[in-house]
Order: structure tokens, then sequence, then C-alpha cells
């Protein structure tokens, strides 16, 4: 039995007369009664009731006539879902990001591609850019929101944001009181940063900026979420650069000033393995790049 002989069978039950079945399947009337007669034939059952002017519906007719329309229907649906799986409108996608993109990039972006394709299920799995890295060549996840440079050339990448650094510090430090601070005031502040090998997006441009104002960072802690960053800002552990999204993250003990002279960004990126770059993943890097 063939899809085409449940469409064949629903128009011949739903006109109940052979002739108007063949014109509306765009067929001859004679072929189409061969149809229907080899269909009775490999069920083994008799679907319709035939005269020379009436054709009805048996019993068993009526109820294969619930369960054609049922299977064409679902068969229509696959067809429907094949194709938007080959137009990467339907699948998964799964996201490793940053935790400081979560304030920038992701909501920006995210919503209306989740409009756009509601069909698309997402998972989001914050790491750090050294973790999403080894994620990627495991094909762990898809695509990673991570802080640049990275010099991988297994990977692609393709930058979506340059940010400023900000200064975060205790609302009771004495630097508080500027409306902005030059980098050479931060030459004997106890620093928290993230630890290079797993953040070096955002280790290496404050490395540089400091640097540039003729000193190196004295690095009192190491942590690895911003949050947990801004906590020992809070407890007055030592001070951060952190990049300008973040000041959307309040914390109670800390606040933002902007650096004086400071020329270094940190750059938001794109990152996937074109080894693994389904049609899914496709769309949502043109949505991305659409939107930003």
């Amino acid at each position: 039995m063939e899809l085409r002989h449940l469409h064949y069978f629903i128009a011949v039950a739903e006109e109940l007369h052979f002739g108007r079945a063949a014109r509306r399947l765009f067929l001859a009337q004679p072929p189409l009664s061969q149809q229907i007669q080899r269909l009775e034939k490999e069920l083994g059952v008799q679907l319709f009731l035939r005269s020379k002017r009436h054709v009805e519906l048996t019993p068993a007719g009526k109820v294969f006539l619930e369960e054609a329309r049922r299977t064409v229907a679902q068969a229509e649906q696959s067809i429907q879902a094949v194709r938007r799986a080959d137009r990467g409108e339907i699948g998964h996608l799964t996201i490793g990001f940053v935790g400081s993109a979560a304030y920038s990039v992701l909501s920006t972006t995210l919503p209306g591609f989740q409009q756009q394709y509601p069909h698309v299920q997402m998972t989001l799995r914050e790491m750090t850019t050294a973790q999403q890295v080894q994620a990627l060549h495991n094909q762990q996840i898809d695509v990673g929101l991570i802080r640049s440079p990275l010099h991988d050339d297994a990977l692609t990448l393709r930058a979506l944001r340059e940010e400023e650094f900000v200064l975060a510090l205790s609302e009771a430090h004495a630097l508080a009181k500027h409306p902005a601070v030059p980098l050479e005031a931060l030459r004997n502040e106890p620093f928290i940063c993230f630890p290079p090998h797993l953040g070096p997006g955002l280790y290496a441009p404050i490395l540089m900026l400091c640097q540039q104002a003729g000193f190196s960072p004295n690095v009192a802690q190491e942590a690895m979420q911003m949050p947990t960053v801004l906590s020992l800002v809070a407890a007055k552990i030592g001070v951060a650069l952190v990049p300008a999204c973040v000041q959307a993250l309040k914390m109670q003990g800390v606040v933002y000033r902007p650096l004086l002279a400071a020329n270094v960004k940190t750059t938001i990126a794109l990152a996937w393995n074109p080894k693994n770059c389904t049609e899914v993943l496709r769309v949502f890097l043109s949505s991305i790049e659409e939107t930003l």
C-alpha cells in the first residue's frame, strides 16, 4: 500500500462518486476504480458498496476513512518537519557562553531568534572560554560565545561586539569618590582576575591595560564566574576590571567607574567547529549577525 492509494480512497469516500473523485484527482475513472479494487484486495475487506447509481462506505470503510485521514495528516506533518529541518527551522542547538555574554549578546539576540524559529530547541551552558573550546572540539556544544582573542586554527571565529573595560570596586573604596579613575591609580591595588588559562580573552587585555600604564596587576585572587568576582569586590578583597556590560549586574556594595585613557577593549565572538556546522547552526549564525 502506498500513500497515494490512501489519497485515492479518501477522495472516493468523500465524494461517494467515482467520476467526481477521478476529476478531483485528475485521473481517468477506470484506473481509479482499479486502484480501489486492488486496495480492497490487499486489505481483504470491502470498503464500498457499489451499484450503478449509488456508492456508499461499508462499516469497515468508515473506520478505514478515519485511519486514512490520520495517516495522511501524519505523513504531511512528517514531510513538513523534514523540510523545516533541511532549512534549519527545526532541530536542537547547544550554546556555550561566557557569563558576561548573558548581560549583552544573549539578552539582545536570543529572544528574536526564539520568536523567529520557535521549533529550534536550545540548551544554554555557561562555560569559560577554555571550556567552550574543548567542548567545540568534542562536539559537546554547537557554538560558543567566547571572549577573544582565541588562537585555534581548527575553529571559526566571528567577532560580534567590542566593549570597553570599567572598574568595579567597593563603594567604600577611596577611588569610588571619583567620577572616573586613571589606570595609574590602580598600581598598588590588589586585583581580582579570571584565571589566565580559563579566561584568556579577559586576562590578556587587562594585562595589556596595566602594562600600558606602567605596571603589572597584583592579582590577589582568581575567580571563574563574574558574580564571584563582584562578590569579592564587595568584600573589599580587591578591585576588578570588567567589561562594560557587567554594569547591568547590580550587586550591593559594588560601584562601577569608567577608566581614563583606556584604549584596550575586549571582544565577544562566536566560535564554532566547521566540521560540525549543521543547517540549524547556519540559521543561528545568520540570525545573530542580522540582529547585531
